[in-house]
């Protein structure tokens, strides 16, 4: 077992063997705070994201830097896709952005409503992203559309940590209030949230309504008789 953190003067990651609680190595490049380190699902690489906004990539098996990709806002939380191709900041400026790791290029970039993401989690499909907010809610979104499906609120302070469950059904959260709190993250399909707004507005969507929420479904009428 190890355990990763910044020490020293806060811009080296140490890899610790939790064992014997002896330093193994140490990854020295960040010229900021390092301030969220995370595996990849295979445990070669490792990526650490610091207060200016970069975020390196490391060998694990030899302590080098591998490449750094350029952020312009300090970074709160970063994690791997499951299946490692992905790679997520979350922080400052309300963006959660995506990179494409085999070309270390950004994929995309998702704009929460308040100012910080202070953490960010894949679900075991990685079609789900949560990302929590400084405010105290968790956003999640649909990595196919880039549009948030759903919010949780009830935290009264800052999100620090977040973790799916192994079959994605359940999301923890961790916050400033002092709480952890357990969340049902199972999402409707598409088809039955259309049917849930059909019922509760008994009437279907206008053209700019169509437009916002379903913009890739056809013309025909959504809510049928």
């Amino acid at each position: 077992m190890v355990a990763l953190w910044p020490c020293g003067d806060g811009t080296t990651v140490g890899w610790w063997d939790v064992a014997t609680g002896r330093l193994r190595t140490t990854f020295i490049g960040h010229t900021g705070d390092v301030t969220s380190v995370a595996f990849s699902p295979n445990g070669r690489t490792l990526a650490s994201g610091e207060e200016s906004g970069k975020i390196r990539l490391w060998d694990v098996a030899s302590g080098r830097s591998r490449t750094s990709l350029p952020g312009r806002a300090e970074v709160e939380s970063v994690a791997f896709s499951p299946d490692g191709g992905t790679l997520v900041g979350g922080g400052a400026h309300q963006a959660i952005r995506l990179w494409d790791l085999a070309t270390g290029r950004p994929r995309t970039i998702l704009i929460a409503d308040t100012d910080y993401v202070t953490s960010v989690a894949f679900s075991p499909s990685g079609r789900i992203l949560a990302g929590g907010e400084e405010s105290g809610k968790i956003r999640l979104w649909d990595l196919a559309t880039g549009k948030p499906r759903a919010t949780l609120a009830g935290h009264t302070g800052t999100v620090t940590s977040l973790a799916f469950s192994p079959d994605g059904r359940t999301l923890a959260s961790g916050s400033d209030d002092k709480t952890v709190r357990l969340w049902d993250a199972s999402l409707p399909d598409l088809a039955s949230s259309i049917r849930k707004l059909c019922r509760a507005v008994h009437r279907s969507f206008t053209a700019s309504e169509r437009s916002l929420y379903l913009p890739e479904q056809p013309t025909d009428p959504v809510c049928r008789s």
